[in-house]
C-alpha cells in the first residue's frame, strides 16, 4: 500500500494554512488561522465553554486557553463564568469579533474558490467522505 497520500494531505493542509495567512496578513487582519478557527466556531455554534472549544476545533485545552488569552486581548470574545461549573468560563463573540466575522467571510469564500477552482461537486463530495472517514477511524 503507497503511504505518500499521508504526505500529500498533511502538505495541502499546510499549503493552505499558510496562504490563508497571508491573505489575512495582506488585508491588514491581526490574528492567525487558527485564532479564525475558533472564532468562526463561535459564529456557527454561539456560546461554548473551552473544553467544546477543544473538541470543535481540533485543539488541546493549552493552544485553545492561549488561542482564547490572545482574542481576549484583540477584544474579539467576551469570557463568562459559567453557572453549572466555576472551572469553566462561557467564550462569546464580542461585537468586534461579529464585525470581523462579517469582514472575513466574503474572504475565505474567495480565497475557498480559488483553491476548489476546478474541482466538481463530486469531487468534493469524495474528499469530504475521505477525510471524514480517516478522522472516524482515527477517533
Amino acid at each position: 500500500m503507497n503511504f505518500n497520500y499521508g504526505y500529500i494531505l498533511e502538505s495541502t493542509a499546510k499549503k493552505i494554512k499558510l496562504e490563508l495567512q497571508r491573505k489575512f496578513n495582506e488585508i491588514g487582519v491581526d490574528i492567525t488561522v487558527d485564532q479564525w478557527v475558533v472564532l468562526f466556531e463561535l459564529h456557527t455554534h454561539g456560546t461554548q465553554n473551552q473544553v467544546a472549544l477543544c473538541e470543535h476545533c481540533s485543539k488541546d485545552a493549552p493552544t485553545i486557553t492561549r488561542i482564547i488569552d490572545l482574542l481576549l486581548k484583540k477584544e474579539l470574545v467576551n469570557r463568562d463564568g459559567c453557572t453549572e461549573d466555576r472551572r469553566r468560563f462561557n467564550i462569546s463573540l464580542s461585537k468586534k469579533g461579529k464585525q470581523l466575522i462579517q469582514k472575513l467571510l466574503p474572504v475565505i469564500i474567495e480565497f475557498r474558490i480559488k483553491g476548489w477552482h476546478g474541482l466538481t461537486e463530486k469531487d468534493i463530495a469524495h474528499i469530504e467522505r475521505i477525510t471524514n472517514k480517516i478522522q472516524e477511524n482515527l477517533s
